[in-house]
């Protein structure tokens, strides 16, 4: 048994869900993230919520690109089908396989530099078609992987360690979700579970584009006081972690907090976050006042957490291409080819 590998057995007196299996069978590797890492709060949601829907892991593909956020599909959902992809092209690759096999439930998992940036152009298709998928991003505000520089979410004035300014507006993926047409919207912490789990278990039912834009602490590289991101302001305070083979160990920050409760949330080097959760009473059936909410609570140094949209007449990309209802990957060549004399008339008529 290597570190990596979990015990086989499990206790006979553990619960089971509907279809017969327990938590720990949604389970991964042991994670090779910093201790204290939010993208294993993460993990540990969505294991929960698997477990808690009665979905048999073997109805899952999970694709990823790079990054720390990417690594983490190793870590929940071992009995699931998998994929990580080259950076930035989850979205295109998942769009394909679901193309190709709708009946399984599609987990897409990136992060604010592996869909901010590289893969921005892809984010941005995904939610416009329609793509029947849950798309996570977790969201730190930093290459965390590659010694913590600025990533596309990163607010503007944010400093670095050294000193230097980001001049560079932020990108807001939870407003673009919004304005590209995601039917099912929503920003949580990583450390408030109750929130985050039945976000994502709503996310998952939804049938539709869902996106999670999820504020995950990352404990070697922190940002700025007001950040979306809840990071170190001043990175000159955080000299150790510029040497690679030691970053100190730090407790999972977690919160817990009413509906319409605004608190903050002390990090690792002092800084505040400010987190707004919704009212009870909120309407997320609109999608231009989700808008505006969001954006006016901004103003005030909020981040605002919980399901801001939900498109009720919700339609995925199969009804608008109006596809087989049995899997492609599951035809023959005889259904899958339609026959010369079809395919000439198709090309004539785009002659």
């Amino acid at each position: 048994m290597t570190y990596l590998d979990k015990p086989k057995l499990h206790h006979p007196s553990l619960t089971v869900n509907k279809v017969g299996y327990t938590r720990r069978d949604y389970e991964g590797k042991i994670s090779t993230l910093c201790a204290g890492c939010g993208h294993d709060s993460i993990s540990a949601a969505i294991i929960q919520a698997c477990w808690e829907l009665d979905i048999a892991p073997h109805r899952v593909a999970k694709l990823s690109g790079i990054g720390c956020s990417s690594k983490t599909p190793d870590y929940f959902l071992g009995a699931s089908h998998g994929f990580n992809t080259v950076h930035g092209r989850m979205p295109s690759v998942l769009t394909g396989a679901n193309l190709a096999n709708r009946d399984l439930l599609y987990l897409g998992v990136s992060g604010d530099g592996d869909s901010a940036s590289i893969g921005l152009g892809q984010f941005a298709h995904a939610m416009r078609r329609g793509v029947n998928m849950v798309y996570i991003v977790e969201n730190n505000g930093v290459y965390g992987l590659t010694k913590g520089q600025f990533s596309a979410t990163a607010d503007q004035g944010s400093k670095s360690k050294k000193g230097v300014v980001n001049s560079d507006s932020s990108l807001d993926l939870v407003a673009m979700a919004l304005q590209l047409g995601a039917t099912y919207v929503a920003r949580s912490f990583s450390g408030d579970k109750a929130q985050l789990v039945p976000l994502i278990k709503g996310a998952i039912g939804h049938g539709g584009a869902s996106f999670i834009d999820i504020i995950s602490p990352c404990v070697a590289f922190n940002n700025h006081a007001g950040s979306t991101k809840s990071y170190d302001y001043v990175r000159e305070h955080n000299e150790a972690v510029s040497r690679i083979d030691f970053i100190s160990p730090r407790e999972e920050i977690t919160t817990s907090y009413a509906p319409g409760e605004v608190i903050e949330v002390q990090q690792h080097d002092g800084v505040r976050l400010r987190l707004r959760k919704l009212h009870t009473d909120y309407d997320p059936t609109n999608r231009y006042a989700a808008l505006h909410y969001m954006n006016t609570h901004q103003a005030r140094g909020e981040v605002v957490t919980g399901l801001l949209y939900l498109d009720p007449l919700v339609t995925d990309m199969h009804v608008a291409l109006n596809t087989s209802e049995t899997p492609l990957n599951r035809m023959d060549a005889g259904r899958l080819c339609p026959g010369s004399q079809t395919l000439d008339k198709l090309n004539a008529s785009l002659r």
